[in-house]
């Protein structure tokens, strides 16, 4: 199979469409991550009062579950639009959902004005975010890699990857920013929605540059195949079908990835700001400012993850990445427990570069595994599906944990255990570096029923 033989587009577009890329994922991960944080700071106070402390951060932490349940909704419905219309037109529309559920949370009474109608509300907005990056994903990281050539792919598709820290980092900014500068009562009382209020602007700026760039070269090509199968009377299958179809070991193999990434991931920038600041006695701001530092070096490594992984492959930085994030956890929690700020600022730092050691190479394998035409849901469905198991109960099963055993140990062992799958799942997938995504198309899977696994497989 010929490797790289995508006609990359003019050098001026790609940075262009990088840039629509990342800022839509940054935007869509600043409003996720802002409920994560304010979930661990401030909701279980506004929303939830009458409850015992650590018990309202569980409530509050279920709340932000729920927006992990409609991650697989979002990605079957957005999937399946953007295998059929295309990927820019869906993109819009989750930016669009993401950032006016984002505004409205900053808006929201709290229980002490509405009562209980206010969890009520905070949850259905909930949904929404959830149910919009659900779709986010798959169509950034795709609008890239179909765009670019198989020489560099891995190292372009992180780009997008670099949303996630970048939103963490903007996120973390504005609250250690307002908790440095406010006193606690003020930002219980209004401080808390200037962050929320903000996506408004940051979601215009987005639509602005995302709106400017155009569809894919490679969707464009299977769309109008496609077309002329169809003109000929040839009945196209569903995305959907033609997934689990042909490409259910893939879909398999992506959650199986997805285990130790996403939990160790919610573990280390969300759980930590409840564990750092109840049984290591550090202070909010400290453990805010910790994860603000970290979430910089996290930002500047992906895309050197995504370069190496051009070098040597997918699976050897996946499979380090997921090593190295089981063997740290015992001497992260250590690391926290000393209550000082340089050790925290380690652990987080350390576990979030071995983290980006999964996350960076993530885009562009889950990318390769499948053919144009079922490449939206099939990249979407493996990652949001997993998120559901994975990264949803993440930091409340921590608190859990916390709460019953009172210690950091069965904690660690539970991302140990989510490493070992990830290790498996990997492990016996197939290398997919060299592919080249026009080369195996949706035709020649869903009329063959060959996966693109296993046109790799027969090169």
């Amino acid at each position: 199979m010929a490797s790289g033989t995508t006609a990359p587009p003019p050098p001026a577009s790609l940075p262009r469409i990088v840039a629509a890329s990342l800022i839509g994922t940054t935007i869509e991960w600043y409003d996720f991550f802002l409920y994560g944080s304010a979930a661990a700071l401030v909701f279980n106070k506004l929303f939830f009062p009458d409850s015992d402390p650590l018990v309202g951060t569980l409530l509050s932490f279920l709340t932000y579950a729920v927006g992990f349940a409609a991650r697989p909704l979002g990605a079957l419905v957005f999937g399946h639009y953007g295998d059929r219309l295309g990927r820019k037109k869906l993109l819009v529309l989750s930016l669009v959902l993401m950032g006016g559920a984002t505004f409205a949370i900053g808006l929201l009474p709290t229980h002490a004005s509405v009562g209980t109608a206010a969890p009520v509300l905070l949850t259905v907005l909930r949904l929404v975010q959830g149910f919009a990056l659900g779709g986010e994903w798959g169509g950034a990281v795709l609008l890239v890699s179909e765009h670019g050539d198989a020489r560099r792919r891995g190292f372009w598709a992180s780009w997008p990857q670099t949303g996630a820290p970048a939103g963490q980092l903007l996120a973390t900014g504005v609250l250690s920013l307002l908790t440095a500068v406010l006193s606690d009562d003020a930002f219980g009382t209004w401080g808390w929605r200037i962050p929320f209020l903000l996506s408004g602007l940051l979601v215009m700026v987005g639509l602005w540059i995302r709106l400017s760039v155009d569809e894919s070269p490679v969707f464009k090509e299977a769309l109008e195949r496609s077309e002329s199968r169809r003109r000929q009377g040839e009945a196209e299958k569903l995305p959907l079908v033609a997934v689990l179809r042909h490409h259910w070991r893939d879909v398999l193999v992506a959650m199986g990835a997805r285990m130790a990434e996403n939990i160790s991931y919610y573990v280390i920038t969300a759980f930590i700001l409840v564990y750092a600041t109840t049984s290591a006695g550090v202070s909010k701001q400290t453990a805010l400012n910790a994860v603000l530092i970290a979430s910089a070096v996290h930002f500047a490594v992906i895309p050197a993850w995504g370069a190496l992984s051009d070098r040597v492959g997918r699976r050897p930085v996946y499979l380090f990445g997921a090593a190295g994030i089981g063997l740290w956890m015992f001497p992260f929690f250590a690391l926290v427990d000393t209550g000082s700020f340089g050790y925290l600022l380690l652990a987080v730092t350390v576990g979030l570069v071995l983290h980006g050691a999964m996350y960076a190479p993530q885009a562009a394998f889950f990318a390769e595994m499948f053919a144009t035409r079922m490449r939206y849901s099939g990249a979407s469905i493996g990652a949001q599906f997993a998120s559901v198991a994975a990264g949803a109960p993440a930091p409340l099963i921590a608190t859990a944990l916390l709460a019953d055993y009172d210690s950091s140990t069965p904690i660690a062992l539970y991302v140990i255990a989510a490493a070992v799958l990830t290790l498996i799942a990997v492990g016996v997938a197939r290398e997919t570096r060299h592919r080249d995504l026009a080369e195996v198309t949706a035709e020649e899977g869903e009329q063959a029923g060959t996966s693109p696994a296993a046109e790799a497989r027969t090169a």
